[in-house]
């Protein structure tokens, strides 16, 4: 393991920044360097109501915080529109991202992948960093092997910006490299309302929820003949993330590619 993994973080003022904030303050071989913010720009963390006692520099620019500060690793939890740039301008100074934003395509990550390793730099996205969720999508792969109808279900606050989730698409597509293509439900099916079956992803349904009081929570419905079976994952409180963040900062540091979903760098 890496000693003394120097740390920045983009978007440090929200409910998840502010855990891994602390997270890494509190753990022995991280140190805090940077934090990254659009605005606040020449303060420190100590002068901003809600965050921790520290001088850390707040930076409005990633690239003059790269420069002055030199991470090791940045922790992106910002929104979807700034994770592939943070990436890029990671990459282009020797930094490894460890992203938690969504919205990346299929194609995204296959450029990001090459330009880590055209780099030699070891990069991880993670639609979700808490671990029982990383085990219930690794038990619906399982599943869907033997009870191929399946649909899911995915709740959270209602702040997200995305829909459905990272997670649940990361799921189904899981799901997908077991499953034959098939349709679900009956065929003549007509929706009264449009959009009341959801999204479908090959033919599996997946559905959103976006209500105050969650935080993040997934189903996954699997129907077969006289059974169902539900494989269901809650985070109750954002802290359920660190441990699965504070994995991908000691893993980013020991690998040269990126590494899409956390399921692939846990037993």
């Amino acid at each position: 393991m890496a000693e003394n993994i120097k740390v920045a973080i983009a978007g440090a003022r929200g409910k998840m920044g502010s855990e891994a904030v602390n997270m890494v303050l509190n753990t022995p071989h991280f140190k805090l360097v940077a934090s990254i913010d659009h605005k606040y720009g020449g303060m420190t963390l100590a002068e901003i109501d809600g965050q921790p006692d520290v001088g850390v520099p707040i930076y409005e620019d990633i690239d003059t915080c790269f420069l002055e500060t030199k991470p090791d690793v940045l922790i992106d939890l910002t929104a979807p529109a700034f994770g592939r740039k943070h990436m890029e301008a990671a990459f282009n100074h020797g930094v490894r991202p460890v992203v938690g934003t969504t919205g990346f395509t299929d194609d995204d990550i296959i450029a990001l992948r090459t330009r880590a390793e055209q780099t030699g730099l070891g990069a991880i996205i993670a639609p979700n960093f808490a671990v029982g969720a990383i085990l219930m999508m690794k038990f619906a792969q399982m599943a869907a092997k033997y009870l191929p109808d399946v649909e899911i279900i995915e709740k959270h606050h209602d702040n997200k910006l995305d829909a459905p989730s990272g997670t649940a698409i990361k799921t189904a597509q899981l799901i997908q490299e077991v499953r034959l293509s098939k349709s679900q439900g009956h065929p003549e099916e007509k929706e009264e309302l449009q959009g009341a079956r959801g999204a479908t992803l090959d033919g599996m349904h997946i559905h959103s929820l976006r209500l105050p009081g969650l935080v993040a929570h997934q189903e996954v419905i699997f129907g077969g003949v006289g059974q169902t079976l539900t494989i269901k994952h809650d985070s109750l409180h954002r802290s359920s993330f660190m441990p699965g963040i504070q994995l991908a900062v000691e893993t980013v540091m020991t690998i040269d590619t990126l590494v899409y979903g956390l399921e692939n760098i846990i037993e």
